[in-house]
């Protein structure tokens, strides 16, 4: 319990049944290893053993949800590819800039918008056009 470092009361509960189960679970298990042990002596305990290792794990769960590390941050950007140009889909880490540079742009209001657009090209030229998501009505593909 000491290693978890419990930082209150409800974190020194949460991890104290998670030991406790955690204990249970593995006392289920070497039941089930037991030689002499009947079928379905083994598969009771193998079963206890499961329902214990779940609980470990929404125990876990829960003092990572208490701890804050449950939250997921997301982060929605506005970005136009026009015709030629490439785009990168994932983190991107800043190369040499000011700080006072990139502080001004980590700060700097961001805007969700909507640019209706005409239907995607084909790569083929011969064959129709694809129509847009969107609701604007149904169209020949």
């Amino acid at each position: 319990m000491i290693g978890m470092k419990p930082r209150d009361e409800l974190e020194g509960m949460l991890i104290g049944q998670l030991i406790a189960s955690h204990n249970a679970a593995m006392e289920c298990y070497r039941r089930a290893m037991i030689g002499e042990q009947t079928f379905e002596g083994r598969r009771e305990n193998l079963n206890q053993a499961s329902k214990l290792s779940r609980t470990c794990a929404a125990l876990t769960e829960a003092l990572d949800r208490h701890r804050g590390k449950g939250r997921q941050h997301i982060t929605v950007e506005h970005v136009n590819v026009h015709a030629g140009g490439q785009a990168i889909v994932g983190a991107i880490t800043p190369g040499r800039r000011s700080s006072q540079k990139l502080e001004e742009h980590t700060h700097a209001p961001r805007e969700i918008t909507h640019e209706p657009g005409n239907s995607m090209r084909s790569p083929e030229p011969d064959r129709e056009t694809m129509p847009i998501a969107g609701g604007a009505g149904k169209a020949p593909v």
